[in-house]
C-alpha cells in the first residue's frame, strides 16, 4: 500500500514517524521546497510541487497511490484544495491532518482579521512596533507601512519587497515562554501579528503577549475544501491508514 503525506509539518514528520516500517507499507513524504534546509520525515521524501491540481493527480496515477493524507501547514490553502482536486480526479481517498487552532483566554487582548491585507489595515490603530510571525512569503502585504517598525522572525531570510523599517530574526520552533518575554520586552515590541498556525510550538508568544499587555492580530485560517474529512493528531490519522480498506485489501494480496 503506497501512502502519500503532503507534509513540512511537525504533525507530518510525527505521521511518518507512526507509519514508517509498516511491513507492506510503502510510504513518501511531499515537501514544497520552500525552506532551505527542512527537518526530514523518515522514509522517502520528494521536494518540489507537482504542478497544479492535474499534475498532482498524474502523480498520484504515475505511483500507484492509495492514499493520500493532506498534513500541510494550516495556511497551505492552494496545495490542499489541489490535493482535494487531484484526490477526487485520481480517485484517491484523501484525509486532512490539522493541528487545532489557538483560542483566546481571559487577559488576551485580539482582533481576527481575515486576511494578511486585513491585518495590515488593523496595524496603525494598535502599535507603532510589531512582532511580525506570519512568515517571509507575505512581507509584501506590509510593504507599505512606512511608519511602522517590524521584527520579522522567519526560518529563512526575506526576499523584498518588504517593510523598510525592519529587523529579521532568523529562527524556528519550539520557541520558550522565557525566550518570548525577553524578545518582547528588549524590542519594546507593542504589537503582535500571527496567523492562527496552531500547535504548541510557537504558541508561548502569544503568553508572553498577554503577560505584557501587547495586543495581538490573528489571522484567520483559510477554510478546509468541503467534503474532505479531517483529524486533528497523527495518531488518528496513522489510525486513518492503517484501518483503511485499501490497506485490508492490499494485505489480502487484491488487486
Amino acid at each position: 500500500m503506497h501512502v502519500l503525506i503532503l507534509g513540512g509539518t511537525t504533525e507530518a514528520r510525527q505521521l511518518a514517524g507512526l507509519l514508517h516500517g509498516t511491513p507492506g507499507l510503502e510510504l513518501t513524504s511531499s515537501l514544497a521546497g520552500r525552506v532551505a534546509s527542512p527537518r526530514l520525515p523518515p522514509g522517502e521524501v520528494r521536494v518540489g510541487g507537482f504542478g497544479g491540481a492535474e499534475g498532482m493527480a498524474a502523480w498520484l496515477r504515475e505511483h500507484a497511490v492509495d492514499v493520500l493524507v493532506d498534513a500541510t501547514h494550516p495556511f497551505a490553502g492552494t496545495i490542499s484544495f489541489n490535493a482535494a482536486s487531484a484526490a477526487a480526479a485520481a480517485r484517491v481517498p484523501l484525509l486532512a491532518l490539522r493541528r487545532p487552532g489557538w483560542a483566546p483566554v481571559e487577559g488576551d487582548a485580539w482582533y481576527e482579521a481575515g486576511s494578511l491585507e486585513e491585518a495590515a489595515t488593523l496595524l496603525p490603530g494598535l502599535g507603532r512596533r510589531v512582532f511580525l510571525t506570519t512568515g517571509r512569503m507575505g512581507l509584501a502585504t506590509f510593504a507599505h507601512l512606512d511608519d511602522l517598525w517590524f521584527l520579522v522572525r522567519s526560518v529563512d531570510a526575506p526576499e523584498p519587497p518588504y517593510p523598510p523599517r525592519m529587523e529579521v530574526l532568523l529562527d524556528r520552533g519550539p520557541f520558550t515562554l522565557a525566550g518570548e518575554r525577553d524578545l518582547l520586552r528588549h524590542h519594546r515590541i507593542d504589537v503582535l501579528v500571527t496567523k492562527d498556525s496552531g500547535g504548541t510550538a510557537t504558541a508561548p508568544k502569544l503568553t508572553a503577549a498577554r503577560e505584557a499587555g501587547v495586543p495581538v492580530i490573528v489571522v484567520r485560517r483559510p477554510p478546509t475544501p468541503e467534503g474532505v474529512q479531517v483529524v486533528t493528531d497523527p495518531e488518528s490519522a496513522a489510525h486513518w491508514v492503517t484501518q483503511h480498506p485499501r490497506w485490508g485489501a492490499r494485505v489480502e494480496g487484491a488487486p
